[in-house]
């Protein structure tokens, strides 16, 4: 499914849309650039949660946003350069029955945790905050997965 995104608004409102149809144990996986909106369409996600304030844990790896359920946003760009099994270390995979994960640059390392995701490939399109998003079922989960 491809989406093409005009403003960070728009940004945010998809986030919201995509929000709302996720449950318990979802991963959401973002690829994109420095600057292309994960972290914009990552609060959008988390607003549909009534989490508000969510930034991007660049330098501290992880924020988990205690509710019901948790919303916990993994900002993997710090470990691209390491192995798969460093993520593993980190131990999410028990937070996964209670959670709603989003991992921005995680691509590399969300098999680790699932085999069932939602991947969301972010593109610059042809004008300045115009974007190209596609989004990716990974497994049964997200077979029926609409917007």
């Amino acid at each position: 499914m491809k989406i093409q995104i005009n403003s960070p608004q728009q940004m945010f409102k998809l986030g919201e849309k995509i929000g709302k149809r996720l449950k318990q144990s979802d991963v959401v996986v973002l690829n994109g650039e420095l600057g292309a909106g994960k972290t914009v369409l990552t609060q959008g996600i988390a607003s549909a949660f009534k989490i508000l304030g969510v930034t991007s844990p660049t330098f501290v790896i992880s924020r988990i946003h205690k509710g019901k359920p948790n919303f916990i946003h993994i900002d993997a760009y710090r470990l691209l350069d390491s192995d798969p099994s460093n993520f593993a270390d980190l131990d999410f995979e028990s937070y996964l029955a209670s959670s709603v994960f989003v991992i921005e640059w995680g691509k590399d390392f969300v098999s680790t945790l699932t085999d069932q995701y939602l991947e969301i490939n972010i593109e610059p399109g042809e004008k300045g905050d115009q974007r190209q998003v596609e989004l990716v079922m990974v497994g049964d989960r997200w077979e029926d997965f609409k917007l």
